[in-house]
């Protein structure tokens, strides 16, 4: 376990009087409460995509470090007006990787390669087909300006400019950049480690036997591969029963291996709804009754100095939780700062009366050009998830929704899910 300061078990109590939290108004809370969490280390960067940036990153050297040629052909110095011209051509050429040492004069030209180093005495390449060669003459039709063909000194990136500002969660794309810019390590956060817990009697393992009164775990399989996703390191617990004790030590395992813990399940205030129990009862939880469908319940709470997200049991309103509530607050925890997912302003293939009072979220995807949803609202649907390609958020308020009227579409991009 890896975190820098423990956090107080009052840390996520609502003001008093509060009963129902408002969606926007519970992730402001999480955006002021929660702080990095993780040390600092050294990543090489060929071993850094989805590490998050600890610093600025600045280029070591310019890109490209010296001009060079766009194209095979032959650098010279100067334009050329229109017209027929003849130069000298000098013996030798430049390649990538092997510059030409000499100096060119006024009136000569010099073979060189896509890649290659301009030598001393050029500014301008002629593309290799348009030119033609005699007994050591280069001959050309102009016209062709000053410059044509070559790539500038530092035309892409300057040597100490900032390339990627800290907190940055590094893609792939990315990596290529730093290399290039002569870095072969940068400084990341350490992985935040999340530590998954299902809750349930009623659990089996998948591709174990289960009776028909049980059903299998699809939260923990759902959350873990998730969290991998968001560049976080999964401590997977397993699934706890419905036994006070049995929750108790999950969590105290839980507190010893990771930096933050997300359960599912138990969550709310009933007779086997353990997790809440426990936590309450260590004085570190509070039960924030969200004003959002799915998933109302969540369940915030401090076990051992960590924070512990306790989401729905449903699949659905876990996954939809996960991705509204527990991302921005995971990656702040990380380092990256709380980050709400990029809105495409689309219009609607569906009708829908929307009652006030709490914010909803539709699975939903996109086609020909249009937001459509999935047949069913019902949470237990768990396979309107993999139907869908992000979510519908609906506002607080009463909205009528018409085909052709426009929706909030988040995908599942804007999530960190591809």
């Amino acid at each position: 376990m890896s975190t820098l300061s423990k956090l107080r078990n009052d840390c996520f109590a609502l003001p008093a009087g509060v009963h129902w939290t408002p969606v926007s108004e519970a992730l402001h809370l999480l955006e002021q409460r929660l702080r990095c969490c993780v040390p600092v280390e050294q990543s090489a960067v060929e071993d850094s995509d989805g590490r998050i940036l600890a610093n600025a990153v600045t280029a070591v050297r310019s890109h490209p470090p010296c001009p060079n040629s766009a194209v095979d052909g032959y650098a010279f110095a100067g334009g050329l007006p229109a017209g027929a011209h003849s130069m000298e051509l000098r013996e030798g050429r430049s390649a990538a990787g092997v510059a030409f040492t000499g100096r060119l004069v006024p009136g000569q030209a010099l073979r060189i390669l896509t890649g290659a180093a301009l030598p001393d005495g050029a500014d301008t390449v002629v593309l290799q087909e348009d030119v033609r060669i005699e007994v050591g003459q280069l001959h050309v039709i102009g016209p062709l300006r000053a410059g044509a063909n070559v790539r500038a000194a530092g035309e892409d990136m300057q040597q100490g400019a900032e390339i990627f500002r800290a907190s940055h969660q590094l893609r792939p794309e990315d990596l290529g950049v730093i290399a290039a810019a002569g870095l072969g390590e940068v400084a990341v956060f350490k992985r935040l480690k999340v530590a998954v817990i299902s809750t349930g009697s009623e659990l089996r393992v998948p591709g174990q036997a289960a009776r028909v009164d049980q059903i299998f775990d699809a939260n923990r399989p759902m959350l873990c591969a998730v969290l991998r996703r968001w560049g976080m390191e999964v401590v997977d617990i397993g699934i706890v029963p419905d036994e006070a004790a049995a929750v108790r030590a999950a969590l105290d395992r839980a507190a010893e291996l990771a930096d933050v813990i997300i359960t599912s399940g138990g969550a709310s205030a009933g007779d086997e709804d353990h997790m809440s129990a426990v936590l309450r009862a260590s004085g570190g939880m509070e039960l924030w009754r969200i004003a959002v469908k799915p998933g109302r319940p969540l369940a915030l709470g401090v076990w051992g100095g960590l924070p512990v997200f306790g989401l729905p049991g449903n699949p659905v309103a876990a996954f939809v939780c996960a991705l509204i509530f527990a991302r921005p607050a995971l990656l702040q925890l990380a380092g990256a700062g709380f980050q709400l997912p990029q809105a495409l302003h689309l219009p609607a293939a569906f009708s829908k009366s929307k009652k006030p009072g709490r914010r909803e979220y539709l699975r939903a995807r996109l086609r020909d050009g249009t937001v459509e949803v999935f047949a069913s609202e019902g949470s237990g649907r768990v396979s309107g998830l993999s139907w869908a390609e992000g979510l519908v958020e609906l506002p607080d308020a009463a909205a009528e929704i018409a085909p052709g009227q426009t929706v909030c579409f988040l995908p599942y991009a804007s999530f960190g899910l591809l």
